[in-house]
């Protein structure tokens, strides 16, 4: 299918260099705050007492910067890594039946994305690892305080494995050319309770979806998910698009898309007690072993504070977009083993680093998971009413672009917040 080229633009922030600002009164004064304004007083204390735990089972990253400020929304440019993994620890074997049955003990990072927030102007990048891609693991540091060494031709997924949170945060860290300030994984029945925390995310689905390896079963059309159904969307592969992980990945950036949507219009995140509602239950997968954060991202201010600078981000300057790949000589969508397009990839961190718009060409999807509402089944973008340019996504008004944007070449996959895309049936 010939590439084609979207009228799709996310301009960037510069990252600033972020200011030390950490202290314990930071914490009380936002829990007195709250308390005053809604009596909350038995919330702030388990607050208090869940952000100790926190603290004390926190991983430590190597980062090259100090941590942005503590105070209000958070200043300054933002790189976070989320990752997904696969271990089978404290997991329902009733969801997850190979758990019992063949579980090697190893935790790999099977979603792995790096979510750039910049400066003011606030854009959101989100650029996403397919798990089977080789590459360089670096040096990473060790439990007993040693190093393991570099490896090369490994898949990006083995780096959590060989050395935690850390070792894939440097993994990441040296792909994109930046720092990694925050980063935190979810295991499987982590993701179960966050989803029913958000109560349901909206998906599209292009045609009838049944899944053996998932147990996923959709008809065409919408659907609300949360829970099981939720994190078995995430997880599906064998039913979507090529079948490969690459298709998966565009599925699990439609449901992060409708996420932001829905966020966005329910204004959860200008409300601070609804946003320390949710880090509440983040940390009760801590406690329970399903999520692992490193020690700057666990803080309930800091995670509410990096959730507030999205609140007022139009749609259009959300983008995500797929880390270009090209199947290796004895991949196919079977084993999913693919190369990094390291040259490809560098105009998309370029574009970041250097505070350039920049304007989606290509697919929606490398795995063919995913299509934009609107296109046609040729694959050319059916004519639309066309938008004020003077209206945002969300409504308001908005500036124009008062830059040229840069052109990502027609291999980088990916769409915007405000495109709305449907799951596509494999086959």
């Amino acid at each position: 299918m010939a590439a084609r080229r979207r009228n799709t633009v996310a301009r960037h922030g510069e990252l600033s260099s972020p200011r030390p600002s950490r202290s314990i009164l930071t914490i009380v004064g936002v829990l007195v705050a709250i308390v005053a304004v809604s009596g909350l007083s038995v919330a702030a204390f388990a607050l208090w007492d869940s952000t100790a735990t926190l603290q004390r089972t926190a991983v430590t990253l190597e980062r090259d910067a100090p941590l942005p400020p503590t105070i209000g929304e958070i200043e300054g440019g933002v790189n976070l890594l989320l990752v997904g993994t696969d271990s089978c620890e404290g997991q329902d074997l009733r969801l997850f039946p190979r758990c019992g049955i063949d579980d090697d003990g190893l935790e790999r990072n099977d979603v792995t994305m790096l979510v750039n927030i910049s400066d003011e102007p606030r854009r959101v990048t989100v650029v996403s690892f397919p798990r089977d891609m080789l590459v360089e693991i670096p040096s990473c540091p060790a439990e007993d305080g040693g190093r393991y060494s570099a490896m090369t031709q490994m898949p990006i997924n083995a780096s959590y494995g060989y050395g935690g949170l850390a070792c894939t945060a440097l993994t990441v860290s040296n792909l994109a050319g930046m720092n990694i300030d925050f980063a935190g994984a979810i295991r499987w029945t982590g993701v179960i309770h966050m989803s029913d925390a958000l109560g349901g995310v909206e998906v599209c689905v292009a045609g009838d979806i049944s899944d053996r390896h998932t147990g996923l079963q959709l008809t065409a059309g919408t659907h609300t998910l949360q829970g099981e159904q939720a994190l078995q969307f995430l997880r599906i592969r064998h039913g979507i698009g090529d079948g490969s992980d690459l298709a998966r990945i565009s599925n699990q950036q439609q449901f992060m898309s409708s996420l932001m949507r829905k966020l966005q219009d329910d204004d959860t995140l200008r409300d601070p007690t609804t946003l320390f509602s949710l880090a509440t239950t983040a940390m009760q997968q801590v406690n329970s072993g399903q999520l692992v954060l490193d020690e700057g991202l666990a803080d309930p201010t800091r995670m509410v504070q990096i959730a507030m600078a999205l609140k007022d981000v139009p749609m259009d300057d959300i983008v995500f977009v797929q880390y270009p790949t090209s199947y290796a000589p004895s991949g196919n969508p079977e084993n999913n083993l693919v190369l990094p397009l390291t040259e490809t990839a560098e105009a998309i961190f370029a574009a970041i680093r250097a505070n350039e718009p920049i304007e989606l060409t290509g697919e929606a999807s490398q795995g063919d998971g995913v299509v934009v509402q609107g296109e046609d089944a040729d694959g050319t973008i059916s004519p639309e009413p066309t938008a004020d340019p003077s209206t945002s996504a969300t409504g308001g008004s908005a500036p124009g672009p008062t830059e040229t944007a840069v052109a990502l070449p027609s291999t980088v996959a990916g769409t915007t917040a405000e495109q709305v895309t449907c799951t596509v049936p494999e086959g």
